[in-house]
This record gives structure tokens, C-alpha cells and sequence, in this order.
């Protein structure tokens, strides 16, 4: 839900006095967004691949094949966290779109559904 004017001329007025009393704090905030996370997340991830090689040759030069399993899913489950976490990532500038945090779809049971279509068939018929 956007903010309206109002909120919005209130929100940038804050901004400047937070900026004003403590500029080092201020820009510490700045770099704590999702943004940042993401690529923290990312770096994360291919650190942890390089030790999934590590282990994986490890594994081989040892002639300990656990090891070079315990390796590979290493560096798979990094790859997984690497690509999500990449693709979530906003664009330099971008602002998380409106509507990026998805509401849970509400589930039915099937018994409901159910009696929807009893009480649809129902109110067609004009009982």
C-alpha cells in the first residue's frame, strides 16, 4: 500500500533529521536492504562452493568417497542458494516491486469446495 503525501513528506523530514544527528548511523542503514542481503547471500554461496571442490578433491586424493559425496552436495546445495539468491536480488536503482511480498494463497479443504458448488447449485435452482 503506497504512502500518501502526507506520510510520505513526514517520512523524508525524519530522514534528514536522522541524517543530521548521526550521518554514520544513517548511512549504516542505508546498505541494510535486501539488496545487500542478497549479495551477502550470493558471496556466501560461492565460498561455500569452493569448499564443496575442496572436499570433493579431497575426497578423490584420500580414495574417501564419502567425502567426496559429503563434496558434491556441498557445492549443489551452494549452487541452489546462489542462483535463488541471485535472482531475488532487485537491480541497482530498482525498488522491490509492489506486491513482491506475496500474500498466502488462503486454501480451501475440498470439503468446502464442495459445499460452495452444493449451495451455487442450490441458489441457481431457487431453493
Amino acid at each position: 500500500m503506497p504512502l500518501s503525501e502526507h506520510e510520505q513528506r513526514m517520512l523524508e523530514q525524519m530522514e534528514r533529521a536522522l541524517y543530521a544527528e548521526d550521518p554514520k548511523f544513517a548511512t549504516a542503514l542505508e546498505g541494510s536492504g535486501l539488496r545487500t542481503y542478497t549479495r551477502r547471500r550470493v558471496y556466501q554461496a560461492v565460498a561455500g562452493f569452493l569448499v564443496g571442490i575442496a572436499l570433493l578433491m579431497a575426497g578423490m586424493v584420500a580414495q574417501q568417497i564419502w567425502i567426496s559425496v559429503v563434496g558434491f552436495l556441498v557445492m549443489l546445495g551452494c549452487a541452489v542458494l546462489a542462483v535463488t539468491g541471485w535472482r531475488k536480488a532487485p537491480k541497482p536503482g530498482e525498488q522491490p516491486a509492489p506486491g513482491a511480498r506475496r500474500q498466502p494463497r488462503q486454501r480451501r479443504s475440498m470439503m468446502d469446495r464442495i459445499e460452495q458448488r452444493w449451495q451455487r447449485r442450490r441458489d441457481e435452482q431457487g431453493h
